[in-house]
């Protein structure tokens, strides 16, 4: 269990006070001036040093992303760009704290813009967060008011700007490079890599995408110093982390912890237990949408991280459970799913754009039970041909809810249709 003194985010549910005053009262901003005189190759040694890992749901070492930009400029600018698109289904974390703690991902964006080089970052965030947006440029307003950034920012003698760019509301923009691309004024669409956006990313020049909340804990880190973060989760597991519990649980929430707790403790204790007993828990889906589900029995002694997730099939994302007890019905939960995944892809890449249609048009008969049983290993088959041959990563996440699907509840997709057949249809919960 983590000590309230070990929480990063110290306002997680706006109760106290979000301004200026209120986050320094809380311990941010303070000594930011001396993180910043450490220099930028100590800085970023600091932040691998610490285990952190991407908060957005691959799981990439912060520090060594970092570490790819130029060391000498050549010309160009270089450019930090924070990812709060929070798109994926299930996932409310980053708006929590853009919501009610932004001065901890501020005074991130200033440390690792400084740690790259870069003198100017962008926030992108999502089109329907209204209200996140006109909290985050409250507190920008007040931060370039007071001097911390802007010109001389902190009194460094490092110019830093930053910018809040607001997107439309398109899944896709989620993507690093789909991102630059509606960052720069384009249609929401990813690039090609290589070039990766440390050699040629927003405007041509280096650049690096980080999540929202991967920049927003980096202060503290810097602050109690890597070792204290490191000392929580298993090895390359390390750190607090903020979940969600969505679903059916009796008090759905967003909280932090440690990484690495049992998947039954966090919802024991955090979500209040599953409605009606652990034994009404039917599956999780363990981090957004696009991850595999798992049935109950896969998760009585499941690890909530990145490895344990992965050795078991499926992907820790980012770390938004979504729960459902035995009163779902999972091969319509997942059919929507792959609906949703459909409708979001941008159309680039042939596999994707007529697959996730595909894909979703046989999830839709075997949801009716109108299928034959031999097309559920055909329906897996194309999920396999999708998966990986596509420029960006929402081929994959829209084939892995499916294989997840077949995998573990093969037998209620077959019951389905042998129910149809018999005309037993009318006892199914699908109609």
């Amino acid at each position: 269990m983590l000590s309230d003194q070990d929480r990063i985010f110290t306002n997680l549910y706006g109760m106290h006070d979000r301004s200026l005053a209120g986050a320094r009262k809380r311990g941010h901003w303070d000594g930011t001036k001396e993180i910043l005189a450490r220099g930028r190759d100590k800085i970023v040694e600091e932040v691998k040093a610490s285990g952190l890992r991407g908060r957005g749901g691959a799981g990439f070492p912060t520090g060594l992303k970092w570490s790819f930009m130029p060391k000498e400029s050549d010309g160009r600018p270089c450019y930090l760009v924070i990812n709060a698109d929070e798109s994926e289904p299930g996932t409310c974390k980053d708006r929590e704290i853009m919501r009610h703690d932004p001065h901890t991902l501020i005074e991130g964006a200033l440390i690792a813009s400084f740690a790259m080089g870069a003198h100017a970052a962008y926030i992108y965030i999502r089109g329907e967060y209204i209200r996140e947006r006109e909290a985050l440029q409250a507190a920008i307003d007040e931060c370039y008011d007071a001097g911390l950034i802007g010109r001389n920012a902190c009194g460094s003698g490092y110019d830093f700007d930053l910018y809040l760019h607001h997107g439309a509301g398109a899944y896709i923009c989620g993507e690093e490079t789909a991102l630059l691309e509606s960052l720069e004024g384009k249609k929401g669409m990813p690039r090609m890599k290589p070039p990766f956006p440390a050699g040629a990313g927003l405007y041509g020049c280096p650049t690096t995408v980080n999540n929202v909340e991967s920049i927003a804990v980096t202060p503290t880190i810097l602050r109690r110093g890597p070792d204290w973060f490191a000392s929580f989760g298993r090895p390359n597991n390390a750190g607090t982390k903020l979940f969600a519990l969505t679903g059916h649980v009796n008090t759905p929430c967003v909280f932090e912890d440690q990484m690495s707790l049992p998947v039954r403790e966090l919802i024991e204790k955090h979500g209040g237990g599953i409605r009606g007993g652990w034994d009404n828990l039917k599956a999780i889906i363990p981090g957004g949408a696009s991850c595999p589900v798992l049935r109950r029995d896969q998760i009585e002694d499941g690890i909530m991280d990145f490895d344990w997730m992965r050795e078991n099939q499926s992907s820790f994302g980012t770390g938004c459970m979504i729960i459902m007890d035995q009163s779902v019905d999972v091969v319509k939960a997942i059919w929507r799913l792959s609906k949703f995944f459909k409708h979001e892809s941008c159309g680039q890449c042939t596999p994707c754009r007529e697959g996730t249609g595909w894909m979703m048009r046989v999830m839709d008969r075997l949801v009716r039970g109108e299928a034959e049983i031999e097309e559920i290993d055909m329906l897996f088959d194309v999920s396999k041909q999708v998966e990986g041959h596509t420029i960006c990563a929402l081929g994959d996440a829209a084939a892995w809810p499916i294989q997840g699907l077949i995998r573990n509840f093969r037998e209620e997709i077959e019951d389905r249709i042998k129910a149809r057949k018999t005309g037993r249809m009318g006892a199914m919960a699908a109609e």
